[in-house]
């Protein structure tokens, strides 16, 4: 193992995300915690357990099941829940798609990731929320480096650039207007090296997909697609098994995966330093235009 790989996890962003989850439950009335059952919302699960401790969370889990999830995800969300006695709400895109509010996409390109926007607005109506915990970090992509720690969406749940506050030190302003919610992102601050070394320090359970395994496969635009029910393939594309692990769980349709043999924490750290590609470089609904997640952010993704 290098040298690098064995830095320690600075505590001070532990604290300060602990300062952020405890500032939603003070300031807001119905907070939820948006659950994609990969490793940042995992991180945040465990964040907010010790925010809290000894008591429980105080606020449900909200996860917008897409019908294209890994089913591992799906298994270890479950289990999660259970074993923590979480309130875990799930709202549906199937649903979304039966009530005719979205159209299913056709075609070989044909994904479900940007339908659950609509999904995931009906539900903060339904369940009335004013304040939405996800996990997204300013290292991700350049759209999430622009969001404050508390976003501010309007009426319609969607994001401005130009209607964000200004957050001195540490002073976060969750004053909002009748019909407008946050989405607040606690560990904004961290980088995805981080999150591996919270992860290992703090003996946290990730989902199988995350450490390499032996899978189907299809290669498509020099990217390694996940093989399922839910892929449209052409003739010419081959199935193939491959030993493959994911840098994030999204959607089946619109996660590629990596070729790796890290089968263990140390592993992933290990092939994150040395990485040649960023972490959303392996996210295929990233790709379809230069400003993709601006896009969807403005129309209220997570």
């Amino acid at each position: 193992m290098s040298v690098l790989s064995k830095r320690k996890f600075p505590r001070q962003l532990e604290d300060e995300a602990i300062y952020i989850i405890r500032e939603v439950a003070a300031q807001f009335d119905r907070p939820a915690l948006l659950f994609s059952g990969g490793k940042d919302s995992i991180t945040l699960v465990r964040l907010a357990q010790k925010a809290f401790y000894p008591a429980r969370i105080p606020f449900p889990l909200l996860h917008i099941d897409t019908g294209h999830n890994f089913p591992e995800t799906i298994e270890f969300r479950d289990q999660l829940a259970k074993e923590l006695h979480l309130n875990m709400e799930v709202r549906y895109v199937q649903d979304s798609i039966n009530q005719g509010k979205v159209k299913e996409e056709t075609g070989k390109y044909a994904s479900r990731n940007a339908l659950q926007t609509v999904t995931l607005l009906d539900a903060i109506e339904e369940l009335k929320l004013d304040a939405c915990i996800g996990g997204a970090r300013r290292d991700e992509e350049k759209a999430r480096a622009k969001e404050r720690i508390f976003s501010v969406r309007d009426e319609f749940g969607q994001w401005d650039a130009k209607r964000q506050r200004p957050e001195l030190f540490d002073i976060l302003n969750g004053k909002i207007n009748v019909g407008e919610n946050v989405r607040v992102f606690p560990i904004s601050n961290w980088t995805e090296l981080d999150v591996w070394n919270y992860i290992r320090e703090e003996g946290i359970g990730i989902p199988s997909v995350y450490y390499a395994h032996e899978r189907e496969i299809i290669e498509r635009d020099g990217m390694i697609w996940p093989y399922s029910e839910f892929l449209h393939t052409t003739p010419d594309e081959i199935v193939q098994r491959r030993v493959v692990r994911f840098r994030t769980v999204g959607d089946m349709t619109c996660t590629a995966a990596v070729e790796s043999y890290a089968n263990n924490i140390d592993g992933i750290i290990e092939e994150i330093l040395s990485a040649v590609i960023s972490e959303r470089g392996a996210r295929i609904d990233d790709k379809r235009s230069e400003a993709a997640m601006e896009k969807r952010k403005q129309e209220g993704y997570f």
